[in-house]
């Protein structure tokens, strides 16, 4: 546990951050499998509808540095690729 007073300061600031980051995480995931759902019941027009929701989540993540730039690019880049698959 934190003994100083800046420790102690720097503690709660990084478990509020934490719980935001988890948040932004969990929404991030769940609208890629929305789209992963979409995809496999073959639904191209709700997959299509979900891909820009997605992009957003994934870009805001990678933004706020929740995930980093490349791995925000490949999830959206394997996630563009599933949705043309699907026609």
């Amino acid at each position: 546990m934190p003994i100083t007073k800046g420790a102690k300061k720097a503690h709660i600031q990084s478990e509020k951050k934490r719980v935001f980051n988890i948040r932004r995480k969990s929404v991030m995931s769940d609208v890629v499998k929305e789209v992963n759902k979409a995809v496999l019941a073959k639904d191209a027009t709700k997959a299509k509808e979900l891909l820009p929701k997605a992009y957003k989540a994934i870009d805001k993540a990678a933004k706020r540095g929740v995930i980093k730039d490349n791995t925000a690019s490949r999830k959206k880049s394997r996630l563009s690729a599933r949705v043309k698959s699907v026609k």
